[in-house]
């Protein structure tokens, strides 16, 4: 089985300041996402250990660190993705635009309900515009942790990580105020990317 590796950011650890600054973005990659991917190998060489011997003595433990770890690195890898410096941010438009339009009434609608969940997150977890595969629409979700309170049908498109670690060096408990710069450094073509690939995996 081949193990998961830690990506490549696709800009320098500077490159979102001010709105999330180098250190941060340093520890956060090199260390807490590189934590995930390697609880996720871990997880699944000891279930592929479980296959062969037979024993399945803890198959709930290791099932919920792959849960954990997976979605850790799964969220991350978007994550990373979702950004760009805001230079290039951009604006919705296209079918994104038309779709957010539809199910939210506009982008500062859907920004606001996105914001909103995403500060109201109880503890550590994550913001998400998600596409919901049986309602063919766009929702958001305030996701606890990586795992919990996230629908089984819903398609991430846009993220947003909210542990602590994500923001306190440079925000400190001041989680609104990186959740409203968020909006400086979102790569809208990747979350216009994202929405096409949701949909058409949904046919």
């Amino acid at each position: 089985m081949a193990k998961h590796t830690l990506p490549e950011l696709p800009y320098s650890y500077d490159a979102l300041e001010p709105q999330i600054d180098a250190k941060t973005m340093e520890l956060h990659h090199s260390k807490h996402h590189q934590g995930y991917v390697n609880g996720l190998n871990n997880a699944e060489a000891k279930l592929a250990e479980a296959r062969e011997s037979g024993d399945f003595g803890l198959v709930r433990h290791w099932e919920r660190e792959l849960a954990f770890n997976g979605a850790g690195h799964f969220n991350h890898v978007l994550f990373w993705e979702n950004m760009c410096p805001a230079a290039q941010s951009g604006a919705p438009e296209g079918a994104l635009l038309d779709q957010i339009n539809a199910d939210f009434g506009s982008v500062e609608k859907m920004k606001a309900q996105f914001g909103a969940a995403s500060k109201k997150v109880e503890g550590s977890g994550w913001g998400m515009l998600v596409w919901d595969t049986i309602g063919h629409r766009l929702v958001t979700v305030a996701v606890e942790n990586h795992q919990k309170n996230f629908p089984i049908t819903a398609m991430p498109i846009l993220v947003l990580d909210v542990w602590e670690h994500a923001y306190y060096l440079n925000y400190q408990n001041a989680r609104g105020s990186y959740v409203d710069n968020f909006w400086n450094i979102v790569n809208w073509k990747n979350v216009a990317s994202n929405l096409e690939l949701a949909k058409k995996a949904n046919r």
